[in-house]
């Protein structure tokens, strides 16, 4: 059932991937087509058809199993086991990723990332009134050292945000670039807020290691469910506080300021993380036939995509914003380069998480697209 969908099926979904496609096929939006797992369905019926009244670990949310599980699933899989007494629960990582800048930073200070990055990333750190000082990936996706090391230095930098697998280059970093971004922090008492949200979704033969062991007393580990196992809707994150100053800072505020998940997101989340993996493993399975697919039909235009369901077109021979064009010519809804800040222009993020055959439809319209424009040339 997991490849069995098509575009008139998909075409019916309320969700905002579907619903703002406008009638091209979205490729956009960093949601999967495929139906959630069924330990995950279950146990959200189940709650819904008996009991939403007020959660067993009410009031206090040490008690929340969600906690246990993230540390056991982390020690399982990464070979690193969080302190629990640093977990927090949140709706979402981007919230979560406010409330570590808004008590970790002033209005004014620079925040580090990587670019091109996640648009709400950026869009967090405009808003919040802190300055941007872009990571620029290289051409082989990799950064200078040397370079951010005298940028850290020169614009006074104290936060970095490492987003790993990389949204948008699926890039996976190596234990040397990460020993890299360590030393920098040790260097300039740095604190590292590391997103780790498309963790489970990485491709042999590279393999994801989680920051916190290389900087514990200098990390804010972020995460969630909803990418691997399709959950967004659910809102439901996790941040493992190692950092104890912002350990501190978090505890500090009004108990609800920052509000917590619902139970459907945290019995949903629980269950992905205890019963989801055969489910992810068949996924898994098609993302990496998927990304074949896109690198064989699009050669010259796409890195290997090391982890996440999404690949990093380069078609700036096609203009600044090649994915307007795309849509109004081609039907294809991709994210559009700019999107993503410095590095961006004259690329577009294609989301591969769908079945063979639309993913099979949207690589015809692109294929045309690119070669009617060479032509036209």
């Amino acid at each position: 059932m997991l490849d069995d969908i098509d575009v008139p099926t998909l075409s019916r979904r309320p969700g905002i991937k579907w619903a703002h496609a406008g009638g091209a096929i979205p490729a956009w939006i960093a949601d999967m087509d495929f139906p959630i797992p069924d330990p995950v369905r279950d146990v959200i019926v189940e709650a819904a058809r008996t009991d939403l009244g007020y959660p067993v670990w009410e009031p206090d949310p040490r008690d929340n199993p969600l906690v246990g599980a993230y540390v056991a699933r982390t020690a399982r899989l990464y070979g690193h086991t969080p302190d629990p007494a640093g977990v927090r629960l949140f709706t979402e990582v981007i919230q979560a990723l406010q409330a570590v800048l808004y008590v970790a930073t002033d209005p004014g200070d620079a925040v580090a990332i990587h670019t091109p990055s996640y648009p709400p990333f950026l869009e967090t750190i405009e808003r919040m009134g802190r300055r941007l000082l872009p990571v620029p990936m290289r051409g082989d996706r990799t950064f200078d050292v040397d370079r951010l090391d005298a940028d850290l230095r020169a614009h006074r930098c104290r936060t970095l945000i490492l987003v790993n697998p990389q949204n948008p280059t699926g890039r996976v970093f190596t234990r040397d670039e990460l020993a890299a971004v360590a030393g920098l922090a040790e260097r300039h008492d740095l604190l590292v807020i590391a997103d780790e949200i498309h963790a489970d979704l990485t491709y042999e033969p590279h393999r994801f290691l989680t920051f916190a062991p290389f900087a514990p007393d200098r990390t804010v580990t972020l995460t969630s469910a909803s990418k691997a196992f399709n959950l967004a809707g659910l809102r439901c994150a996790v941040a493992d506080v190692a950092a104890p100053g912002v350990r501190r800072g978090l505890d500090a505020l009004p108990p609800m300021l920052l509000g917590q998940p619902g139970t459907l997101g945290l019995l949903g989340t629980l269950a992905a993380w205890e019963h989801g993996d055969p489910w992810l493993a068949r996924v898994r399975a098609l993302l990496e036939r998927n990304r074949r697919m896109v690198m064989d039909a699009l050669p010259g235009r796409v890195a290997e995509p090391e982890g996440t369901y999404l690949s990093w077109l380069d078609l700036r021979d096609r203009g600044p914003d090649p994915a307007a064009r795309i849509r109004a010519e081609a039907g294809v809804m991709l994210s559009p380069g700019p999107d993503f800040g410095p590095g961006g222009e004259g690329f577009a993020r294609l989301n591969f998480a769908t079945s063979r055959p639309v993913l099979e439809e949207i690589l015809r319209r692109l294929t045309k697209f690119i070669s009617e424009q060479t032509i036209a040339e």
